[in-house]
């Protein structure tokens, strides 16, 4: 039998879905799920010769631990474990993808789609509808990532979200991705694309979870298109288990005085590899990225950002911080390229870590590319411990190491979360960090 995510493993794959297809080969949907298949066949799935994946090397982790049988596994999900999962409290609306697969009878689809225009991609094909048509999969190309020209050729779920011009949504946008491993390992290839209108304004959160020992790999996409003068907040939450693959790729495009917010934390998995480019393709736009690690065990993640400035008169800030123990390891890769015509431009950008054990790494690049000449960019690394001065005032004031190592790691997470302007998200991640840092570290 081929290997599952090298060429012949996966053109085997591909060509046995398409003989289940019947007459939808025909279809646009499927037409791009093909030409994506093509790109892939080009360059292969990455190993640590790909300069890109140098430190994280998905293919022989995919080759160890994954078979055919994993692919699109349906399955029911109690209400218990569903609940065990959300975020308490939290008033928004919620949409549910169970191992992959769209559950709209645990989503607020019916609510939502009052408010917005809503619908699978597949049904948005189906009804020509424009704005999906002229931007998925243009941003997030199969040409900018071989796991996005995987997604592509292979998803049949995900969902697209229009929010109309001048529109501001009453509740944010909740999606949850449970990949339920009980019965046996997972592979999923959602893709969604997100429209914010001009002058709209709304927030998205993401939130990965894995239920059941097994292994589970999401490889997903997220197309978000901010347009004229449009405010958009997004949040990433992934917190999966130490038999979890996750390869997330997620690109904005921002058009004139837009304004775009992202938060990433990653809490674990056994590899983990966050994709963030940004392409600010107008003047006067602002993007905002933040980014926070909190692992143990042998879990890695890999940060992997890019902001493209291409027009004048646009600002950018990146802050992402690393807490590692034990034997985890951390990728930190972030690139700003400033275009020629892209004077006036101002971009900042920031990677601090700590490491808590001797066997904990951390492998940081932040780089510029700079070919104009009226522009204020700046950026840097750093990698240390915990400061022993610090720790000592607060041991001498009554606190036992422990939680005066907590408190310490705490104030330095809280530079991320204190960003995030939804009250609910933030209060359940500082309860979360707080107890995984007095628990777990």
């Amino acid at each position: 039998m081929p290997e599952l995510y090298n060429k012949e493993g996966l053109k085997a794959r591909f060509d046995n879905w398409e003989k289940q297809l019947n007459g939808e080969k025909s279809s646009d949907f499927h037409s791009f799920r093909k030409e994506s298949f093509d790109s892939y066949l080009k360059v292969g799935t990455p190993s640590r010769k790909n300069e890109e994946y140098k430190y994280t090397g998905l293919d022989k982790v995919i080759e160890k631990n994954f078979t055919e049988d994993d692919w699109n596994r349906s399955v029911e999900i109690s209400d218990q474990a569903v609940k065990d999962r959300i975020i308490q409290d939290l008033d928004a609306y919620s949409i549910f993808f169970i191992n992959g697969i769209l559950n709209k009878e645990l989503s607020h689809w019916d609510e939502l789609s009052k408010e917005i225009n809503l619908m699978t991609v597949k049904e948005a094909f189906e009804a020509n509808e424009k704005d999906c048509i002229e931007n998925f999969g243009k941003h997030a190309t199969p040409e900018s990532d071989p796991f996005t020209a995987i997604n592509d050729s292979l998803t049949n779920e995900g969902i697209y979200i229009n929010i109309k011009k001048g529109q501001i949504l009453s509740k944010p946008v909740m999606i949850y991705y449970l990949n339920y491993t009980e019965e046996g390992g997972v592979i999923t290839h959602p893709h969604n694309l997100f429209v914010f209108g001009e002058n709209s304004q709304g927030e998205v959160i993401e939130k990965f979870d894995t239920i059941g020992e097994n292994h589970s790999l999401s490889n997903i996409v997220s197309e978000i298109v901010v347009n004229r003068s449009a405010v958009v907040k997004y949040y990433k939450i992934q917190s999966e288990h130490n038999g979890n693959v996750h390869v997330g790729n997620t690109q904005v495009w921002q058009d004139e005085r837009s304004n775009f917010t992202s938060t990433t934390l990653s809490f674990g998995g056994m590899m983990v590899r966050n994709n963030l480019n940004i392409t600010l393709d107008a003047s006067h736009c602002e993007a905002n990225m933040y980014g926070l690690s909190l692992l143990k065990d042998n879990h890695h993640v890999d940060h992997h950002t890019t902001v493209d400035h291409r027009k004048p008169h646009a600002d950018s800030n990146e802050l992402y911080k690393g807490v590692f123990d034990d034997k985890s390891t951390g990728v930190f890769n972030g690139k700003i390229f400033v275009r020629q015509d892209a004077q006036k431009t101002n971009a900042f950008q920031s990677n601090r870590n700590v490491l808590l054990s001797e066997d904990a790494t951390i492998n940081t690049k932040p780089q510029l590319e700079i070919w104009a000449d009226d522009v204020k960019c700046s950026h840097g690394a750093t990698t240390g411990q915990i400061d022993p001065e610090q720790l000592f005032y607060l041991r001498s004031r009554g606190m036992d190491k422990q939680s005066a190592r907590a408190l310490l790691l705490y104030a330095f997470a809280m530079d991320i979360v204190e960003h995030i302007g939804n009250e609910q998200v933030r209060n359940y991640l500082e309860n979360l960090i707080s107890e995984r840092l007095h628990k777990n570290f």
